[in-house]
Parts: C-alpha cells; structure tokens; sequence
C-alpha cells in the first residue's frame, strides 16, 4: 500500500508538470528527443522580452559553434558603436608637388579606410563596377596631374595583414565566401573565373577567362565535367599567394559556367586597376603599381602635413551594408563592420581589435562570460554561442535607439532573405524575423517573433552534429518555430 501510494503520488506530479509545460516547451521536447539528434548539441531559449519570463529552454547555456547567426554580434556592434549612417571612406594622397608641366613630383597614396562595398555587386549594376575609378582618375586630371614620377601605392596597412581570421580552414579560404576583410577590399575580394566545360563525364575543364585580371596569378585546374547539377568545384588558395587550385566538378557541356573565388591580394589590386586606369586615360606612373604591405610599410604615422589630401571616397553606409550582411549572410560584410568597429574605436583595424571593442561594449550590457568570438561571420569553428547569450544581445538590442535599424536588417520567414523558405505557409510566416547559421553539421536561428497573441519574444536555437540532413533539421525546427508564433 505505501508503494502504491508512492507512485500515486509520483503519477500526479508528473502529470501536473506535464500540465504546467508551455506548447513551446512540449514542441521543443519532442524536437530535442529525435533519433538524429542523440549524440548531437543543442541550445536553446526563448523569452518574453515584455516580462522578461523564460517561455522555454534547453542547454541555453551551453556554447557551440553557430554559423552565420554570429553575424549577429557584428551586425550589432557596428550599429551601435558606428551608427546606421557611417560611411567608410578611402582617401586619395599625394606625397609630393605638381610642376608646372603636369608631373607629379613624388606618389599617389590610397589610404584604404575598410569600405567592403568599393567596386561590390551589391551595390553596382554589371560592368560599372569600376565607375569610382574613372571619378578618381577624373579628381587627378582636373588638378592638373598629366604624369606621376613616383607611383600608385595602395595601403591598408591600418587594418593589418592577418589575411583571415583564426579558424578559418584551408577548404574555405580560397571560395568566394572565404574571403578575409582588409583595410582596402575591391569587387566583394572576390574573383570570377569563367569555365567551358567538356561533353563526357570526366572530361577536363578549361578557364576561359577571369575577372579581374590578376597580374602574376597562376591557376592549376583540376576541376573535371561531370553528370552534376550546379556547382561542385572548390578553390584553394591562401591570403597574398598567387597560387590558385580548382578541384571538384562542374555540369556538362557549359560554355560558359562561372566559379567564385576569392582574391588574394585587394590591396595590391585595387593599386594596379588605378593604375590601369590612369593609363587609359594618358597619365603616365613611372614606378608602376605598388601596395604598402609589399614594401612592408606602417604607413599610418606618415600621413601628416608633407601628406595632401585631394580626394575622399565614402562608401556605403553601415545601415546598407548591415541590411546585405543578415539579408543574405555576407562573410566578408560581417568581417568587415568587425574591423571597421576596431578601426573606428581604437584605430585598429584587425579582426583582434574589433573583437575587443565588441566584448568590450557588450560586457556592459550583459555577461560576455561564455562566449567564444574569432571571427564576425561565423565561418570559424572555433567560435562558441549559446542560445542564451544571443537572447541576452536580442534583448540589449530590443532597448537600443538603434533596434529598428537592427531589425530592417533581418530576413523574414517565408519572405526574404536566407528565411525565405522557412516557415512558408505556416503559422511562422510573416511573423519571425531571424538570422540563420549553415554549416557542415552546424544549423542555427536567432531573432525576434511577433507572436499571435502579441507577444514579443526573443529566441536562438543552435543544433551540432545531428545524423540527418540539414532541411530535415530545419523541418523539425520549424514545428517549434510555429509554436512560438502562436504561443
């Protein structure tokens, strides 16, 4: 009788327990006990950000590797430490006197100040990526300038020469979405390689063209046509080498099949199309292209009165370019408002200086203790998040004069962006506005839902290593996301 009465009593408070649990909770319990998930990692949690209550949890303390919803944290921190309106600027220096023939006696300096939108398809239509050049050239001709007895030198020597943050692997490097933020970026630091593909499975592939020409780039290509649909071949390539490898497939019989990769050397670049274009138009640099990292130059301290300033070219503004980054998971916009934060701050523009100004202001908001940042865009593995540290930055940003920007910068679920398929037709549609995290065994969200009721609620949720495919993850994810929309 007594163990009767036991587990009487044991039955009730279990079915009392079952009682109190939420909807969003249930649907969490049952998304964290799926086979695919029992040797995985999870965190999540979720709040009324009205109350303040907890509405769910699950290891929301626990950090993990989140993908691109790290992009959070920049996208943030440059709103509020740079405002939505700043705009990075590259300025244009001379070092030197112009005589009365036309020649400028001494260098043209290009001070880069981090603007990753110079040159970007993001913001210019197809073949005027290269218009700010000509107003450059332009500037020069209309003071006078016919030859330069020195030459073009580009520096982005404020923001270092790490090249990429730490974690970043070999594999990922050398893509397009690989590429590392620096003081001068050009054309998204990205390069376009042009392949014709052959007719039988295993045929070789040729490159046909690239855009930009890269002086010096050597290509080996190993990429083979194959009985695939859509893009399989990947590029190896470090920071600064000039070396570049393709290996991977591509479809059949494709005339013209284009493969992104990154570019290795911006600054250098971007001092060699100047020059380029300077010649186009007659106006002669007699010691060429130069980049101040290649004549290994702190250049910084040197800009002083001996220095003219004839020329400032403002980029886009944080807003715009922070609406790109979480609309469409741009790695390199994400690195850049990091270091541009750095710069701004501590004039550092190095991945580590930006990483201090974030902790930095955060710590003041609230506990920074657990997490782990090496990079703004989350293609590091070695970052670590938990699901109650973004709820802590949404929440922070839910009471900053600068949350409405913030939010304009997030995809709506079945609607736009990386969370245009999610949620569609469901419940979730319209009514959650978040960032989503991809990667090999990494799948996450964190962001803001407008409940049916009128709730607002903050939530993140970060799965590792699950067993199953990453849509079918995302299928389960979406039965709690729709509970949060109702709740």
């Amino acid at each position: 009788m007594k163990i009767q009465r036991i587990l009487t009593i044991l039955f009730i408070l279990l079915a009392q327990f079952e009682f109190a649990q939420n909807s969003v909770q249930k649907a969490l319990n049952t998304f964290t006990a799926a086979s695919e998930f029992a040797n995985a990692g999870i965190s999540f949690y979720a709040i009324d950000l009205t109350s303040g209550e907890k509405i769910a949890e699950y290891n929301s303390k626990l950090a993990l590797p989140t993908a691109s919803t790290a992009k959070l944290f920049s996208t943030a921190s440059a709103i509020e430490l740079l405002g939505p309106n700043y705009r990075p600027e590259t300025r244009i220096y001379i070092d030197g006197k112009i005589d009365t023939e036309g020649t400028l006696i001494g260098n043209i300096w290009i001070r880069g100040g981090g603007d990753v939108s110079l040159g970007s398809d993001y913001f210019t239509e197809d073949g005027h990526e290269k218009d700010f050049l000509v107003t450059w050239c332009d500037t020069l001709q209309k003071l006078g300038i016919k030859a330069i007895s020195g030459a073009i030198i580009a520096d982005g020597s404020e923001f270092g020469y790490s090249g990429i943050p730490k974690g970043w692997s070999w594999n990922d490097m050398g893509n397009y979405y690989g590429a590392g933020a620096s003081g001068i970026c050009l054309f998204d630091n990205m390069i376009k390689y042009t392949f014709k593909t052959g007719a039988t499975a295993g045929s070789k592939t040729e490159i046909t063209s690239m855009w930009p020409t890269v002086p010096g780039l050597v290509f080996h290509n190993y990429a083979t046509s194959q009985n695939v649909t859509g893009d399989h071949c990947f590029i190896f390539g470090g920071p600064y080498s000039l070396d570049r490898f393709a290996e991977g497939s591509l479809p059949l019989n494709r005339p013209k099949f284009v493969v992104k990769g990154s570019l290795p050397d911006p600054e250098y670049q971007l001092a060699y199309e100047f020059y380029d274009q300077l010649l186009a138009k007659g106006v002669t640099a007699k010691e060429g292209a130069k980049s101040a990292r290649q004549l290994d130059l702190i250049q910084k301290n040197r800009y002083t009165s001996s220095y003219t300033l004839l020329y400032t070219h403002k980029g886009k503004t944080i807003q715009e370019i922070a609406n790109l980054t979480n609309l469409k998971s741009i790695n390199l916009f994400a690195e850049g408002l990091l270091c541009l934060v750095g710069y701004k701050m501590a004039g550092n523009g190095s991945t580590e200086e930006g990483l201090k100004q974030v902790e930095k202001y955060w710590a003041t908001k609230f506990s920074f203790g657990g997490i782990f940042l090496n990079d703004g865009s989350g293609l590091s593995r070695s970052n670590g998040i938990s699901a109650a540290s973004f709820v802590d930055l949404l929440k922070a940003m839910s009471l900053s004069k600068n949350y409405d920007a913030y939010l304009k910068t997030l995809p709506i679920a079945g609607k736009s962006g990386t969370l245009a398929g999610l949620c569609r037709d469901q419940p979730g549609q319209g009514r959650i506005v978040a960032k989503s995290g991809t990667m090999d065994k990494i799948k996450s969200y964190a962001g803001y839902v407008n409940s049916k009721s009128g709730k607002k609620i903050a939530f993140a949720i970060v799965v590792t290593n699950f067993t199953s495919s990453s849509s079918n993850v995302v299928g389960k994810m979406e039965n709690v996301f729709n509970a949060l929309a109702v709740y």
